[in-house]
């Protein structure tokens, strides 16, 4: 029998190598031949979604503050280096809305894209006006993207809404939907969802035995060692999220 070799998803885009949640690093991971690009999303002050993973803007431009403090006028003017990882070389790195994405995504139709609405997010704007602003920014490529979060409230309430099934069909009754969970125990509060795809941190992964979540397909973050995708694809993960896409795709079979 064939090896399993998972798919892999470029983690905040080619984040080894460029800003995390950044156009060149999601042009990078791209170029670089990703089929699949995660990335993180909250709104702005004026409810515009944009990409950004903290709560805080702290790690990421060296700022006080936070996303949804700022109107996007304000925060497209915000450099967004990571100077603790890059130093100056991203200086002129700046903050990308959704709909910029969308038009990266536009130009390149092989790629689909997971989208992980943060719960600071809907902790501060509520679950209706972040799904309506999230899926608007999103309906030009709607089939190739996937609504993924942590928030139990924002996928329950997306599983109800028709809009959700313009969005990636390739299995699940509501493929277009993921959840995300830090323990594979949490996975208990998604079921009955008919999710599409279940994420989970490697590091709250049971050693050993099969994997299996009703019929979602299943990811797992944050991986960058060959033998252990290849390990969790023996057990039934389909996709591998990782900063190196690059890397690890070299160091994988085929």
């Amino acid at each position: 029998m064939a090896q399993a070799v998972p798919e892999l998803i470029a983690h905040r885009g080619y984040a080894a190598r460029f800003p995390e949640n950044s156009l060149p690093g999601m042009e990078a991971a791209i170029r670089c031949g990703a089929r699949y690009v995660e990335m993180d999303v909250q709104l702005s002050a004026d409810g515009v979604p944009v990409l950004f993973h903290d709560k805080t803007l702290h790690r990421v431009c060296g700022l006080p503050g936070a996303v949804h403090e700022f109107p996007l006028a304000t925060l497209m003017t915000l450099a967004a280096p990571e100077r603790d990882r890059f130093g100056e070389r991203y200086a002129d790195n700046r903050l990308v809305s959704l709909a910029q994405v969308v038009a990266l995504l536009e130009m390149h139709p092989h790629v689909t894209a997971f989208a992980e609405i943060k719960r600071v997010a809907v902790e501060r704007f509520g679950v209706q006006p972040v799904l309506d602003a999230v899926l608007a920014a999103l309906s030009p490529v709607a089939a190739r993207c996937v609504l993924i979060s942590f928030s139990v409230p924002l996928l329950a309430e997306a599983s109800r809404r028709t809009d959700i099934d313009a969005f990636a069909t390739n299995g699940g009754e509501k493929c277009g939907l993921g959840g995300v969970v830090s323990r594979w125990a949490d996975r208990e509060h998604l079921s009955g969802m008919g999710l599409g795809y279940l994420f989970c941190n490697v590091r709250g992964l049971p050693k050993s035995g099969p994997l299996a979540f009703e019929s979602a397909q299943l990811a797992v973050y944050e991986v960058n060692d060959a033998n252990v995708a290849l390990a969790l694809a023996a057990r039934g993960v389909r996709f591998i999220e990782t900063f190196d896409l690059p890397g690890l795709r070299e160091r994988l079979p085929g």
